[in-house]
């Protein structure tokens, strides 16, 4: 007998996906087992067992075989013989029946030819149709795991799948969510069922997003108490599977070549079916135990009239109803499978039930392909799906990566990063992390805080135990905030620097920071961007007082001019961008500092002189020429800070003399030639910087800056100082490096004060002795070659090296 085992490749997949088998593919392929070995069974009796038994029904005359032929022209057949004569021995058995005078072999091949003419097909090949049909069954059930295209992604699937359902996180996540409160998880519920109703807009009452980021729920800081639950290794394999997860869900969800394969091979399996209901039901009666073989072979047995018996007729009778009841019952499970494809809308997944159950809100509903496999999950066991969900779930992934972050980033460690910024507040920056660890809240004497090349950073409620916070600086982050941790931040924040790429990156819950003093934007704002699109609630920043803006705006925004009443310094960095328009600036009359950087202009722009409280005045980097109009800074009356660097000024207007109240001065990178004398009667200058310019020749009407401390003209070509520069007493820096000197006056003994000197890159062969005097010139404060510094006794080298 064949064994059924040998059929095995047909059905054969692996162990892993029986979690895509529903009931009825189960239970359909115990049918097809079983009608496998009905077709086995019947073949098996087709090739062991005589197939059918043949008699003449007529008998010849006893003569010889080799004179049949004659004698068959002559006797009439249709007469039946007379009886043999008594054999004449005694020891002879009497043989009963008729005799056929026909051999063993005769019978054999009268049984053979009647079996391939007489009998019907259907009889004969009953048992080999029943397992070809079975045989196709078994395959179309199993197609969809055989097929490259699908078969692929549901072996992808059955992995992530197990390692999902296995991983430590998800056990973790789940159980933390059923160690809630009954009554919170019923409250939850019911929010989520108001939410769903079209007429309610749904609004988020915990948490404060920007415009490009997802929600998150409130509950995000992950208790520290139960950190050690996962270990480091365990960690990065569930990290491992959030990124498998993603990748596989946007690979499936493009087509539904799943479903459309296993609708296929069910309606084909449906179709066969009928099929086979159609052509059985009416050939079961064809299989008859008596046949009549009627076949003209006389001439080779001397008959041509035979009745046969088909010794497997009845249990082939028997076989063939059973096989259409199984058939039948085949068919009904997969119509009933049909019904389910078509009823169901198998191509959409909803996590409803999976997000009111845990809790975790944010799991997205699934489609195509992807939908259909959990839908086939489902059928096998819904906590599959439930415990697969975790890994679709944002929030999920972002509280495996802050548990990581955590365990990374402890308070120590934190600590040692801390450090002193430029306002001389204690700051701690952190730099291209994966998030913001919790921990950094427990550093209460924090003043500053600072996160760059940061993505998802979310600042929670705990930030209220920074009470000594005052300032936070996000480059190139993607940032939200807790509710609480806003309402926080309102009352005490009054620093904010922002750096972006992108305008729609600026979290837009900085425009509700009452108390903010500072504001720092760096990034790029287009064209249309500078007309009130993004910046038009600065308003409500009542408590404003320093703007900067380092960008590329074509004008001042509006949103600036609505602040103008409490703005005390604007600083405008604008890369080179043509700033027109400037007109607004009138309207910032407390303005007290105003910096327009690299903003391509031209003319010193004339609403610059109604600001009657300027007291600085930088305009760096721009392309003037002419400065005509610095007359009209007189009016300025406030005004001690004038900078007018890095442009191609190529002179200075007599008329500086009117700027009385300057007291800082700088002409440094232009292309003047001569310095006016009228420059020194702004007496109160104390910082003179003329660096890098033509200048070849020093007025002796310096001598009158008695308050000047600081005096540069490096890199220009100056070939000697006047002696009245050192009666500028007061001279603690003193910068005339890169000139065409030769000589060092020995009045320059006469700078008490004096704690840097810069000579170097000029043709001084000697420095004069008298250098001793100026006691507070140390060492590390005189620039010069090293040749030129031995020059001097060896008394006053020791006294410059002393500290």
């Amino acid at each position: 007998m064949i064994p059924v085992t040998e059929f095995r490749q047909f059905s054969e997949q692996q162990p892993a996906f029986r979690v895509l088998k529903p009931w009825w593919d189960v239970f359909t392929e115990y049918l097809s087992v079983v009608m496998l070995m009905i077709g086995v069974f019947g073949c098996t009796l087709q090739v062991m067992q005589d197939k059918i038994i043949c008699l003449p029904k007529t008998i010849q005359p006893s003569q010889n075989h080799s004179s049949l032929p004659n004698a068959s022209h002559t006797i009439d057949t249709s007469t039946p013989l007379p009886p043999p004569p008594p054999s004449a021995s005694p020891a002879t058995v009497e043989m009963k029946g008729r005799k056929t005078d026909l051999d063993l072999q005769q019978y054999s091949f009268i049984n053979q030819i009647c079996y391939e003419k007489a009998l019907h097909w259907y009889a004969k090949y009953f048992p080999y149709l029943v397992l070809i049909h079975t045989l196709i069954f078994m395959l179309c059930s199993n197609f969809w795991f055989k097929f490259p295209g699908s078969s692929s992604k549901i072996e992808h699937f059955i992995s992530i799948l197990g390692k999902c359902f296995d991983s430590p996180w998800t056990t973790r996540a789940l159980s933390e969510v059923s160690g809630e409160d009954s009554e919170e998880k019923d409250n939850r519920k019911n929010t989520l069922q108001k939410a769903s109703f079209p007429s309610q807009t749904p609004t988020d009452t915990t948490l404060v997003k920007s415009q490009s980021l997802k929600s998150i729920p409130e509950k995000f800081v992950v208790d520290k108490t139960s950190a050690g639950a996962l270990d480091k290794k365990e960690g990065e394999q569930a990290k491992a599977l959030f990124e498998k997860v993603k990748k596989f869900r946007m690979h499936v969800e493009e087509g539904d070549i799943l479903y459309s394969m296993y609708v296929r091979q069910t309606v084909l399996k449906v179709l066969k079916f009928l099929i086979i209901i159609g052509y059985n039901s009416a050939l079961v009666p064809k299989v008859q135990f008596t046949v009549s073989c009627d076949i003209d072979i006389q001439d080779m047995t001397g008959y041509k009239h035979f009745s046969c018996n088909h010794t497997m007729a009845h249990l082939f009778s028997k076989l063939s109803f059973c096989y259409l009841c199984f058939v039948s019952i085949y068919g009904l499970t997969c119509l009933y499978t049909l019904y389910w494809l078509f009823y169901r809308s198998l191509k959409e997944y909803s996590f409803e039930y999976v997000r009111q159950e845990t809790g975790i809100d944010d799991i997205p509903d699934v489609k195509n392909d992807f939908a259909f496999l959990l839908h086939m999950i489902d059928q096998y066991d819904p906590l599959y799906s439930k415990r697969f969900a975790v890994f679709l779930s944002e929030v999920s992934e972002n509280k495996l990566k802050q548990l990581n972050l955590n365990n990374e980033w402890t308070v120590d460690k934190l600590r040692q990063k801390l450090q002193m910024n430029a306002q001389n507040r204690l700051e701690l920056p952190l730099i291209m992390l994966s998030g913001l660890p919790d921990t950094v809240f427990e550093i209460t004497e924090l003043q500053s805080l600072k996160l760059e090349i940061i993505q998802n950073v979310m600042i929670p409620a705990t930030i209220a135990q920074l009470s000594n916070l005052q300032e936070l600086s996000l480059h190139q982050c993607s940032v939200k905030i807790h509710s609480a941790a806003l309402s926080f931040l309102k009352e005490n924040l009054k620093i904010l620097s922002v750096k972006f790429d992108d305008f729609r990156e600026l979290p837009p819950w900085m425009y509700s920071l009452r108390n903010l003093e500072e504001l720092y934007l760096y990034g790029s704002l287009g064209h249309d961007i500078s007309r009130n699109i993004t910046l038009e609630s600065l308003r409500d920043l009542k408590n404003l007082k320093v703007l900067l803006l380092k960008s590329n705006i074509p004008k001042i925004p509006q949103a600036v001019v609505d602040v103008s009443s409490h703005l005390q310094k604007m600083y405008i960095h604008n890369n080179g961008t043509k700033l027109v328009m400037l007109n607004n600036l009138k309207k910032m009359v407390n303005l007290t500092e105003l910096e327009l950087v690299h903003c391509d202009l031209e003319r010193i722009p004339h609403a610059i002189f109604s600001l009657l409280s300027l007291q600085e005045l930088d305009l760096k980097e721009n392309n003037l020429k002419s400065i005509e109009e610095i007359v009209s800074f007189q009016h300025l009356r406030k005004l001690t800070v004038l900078k007018l660097w890095h442009n191609s000024i190529t002179y200075i207007p007599e008329h500086i003399k009117k700027l009385t109240s300057l007291e800082r001065l700088t002409f440094s990178y232009n292309k003047i030639e001569v310095l006016p004398s009228h420059l020194f009667l702004c007496n109160k200058i104390r910082h003179l910087d003329l660096s890098f310019n033509d200048i070849r020749f020093i007025p002796p009407e310096i001598g009158v800056l008695q308050s000047l401390q600081y005096f540069s003209i490096t890199s220009n070509k100056v070939e000697s100082l006047p002696d009245e520069l050192y009666f500028c007493k007061k001279l603690k820096t003193l910068k005339i490096g890169k000139n065409n000197l030769s000589i060092l006056s020995p009045k320059i003994g006469n700078l008490a004060f004096l704690t840097f000197l810069e000579v170097k890159g000029n043709q001084f062969e000697v420095l004069p002795p008298e250098l001793g005097d100026c006691r507070a010139l140390k060492r590390s404060g005189f620039i010069v070659e090293d040749a030129l510094f031995e020059t001097l006794p060896s008394d006053i080298r020791e006294q410059m090296k002393a500290e």
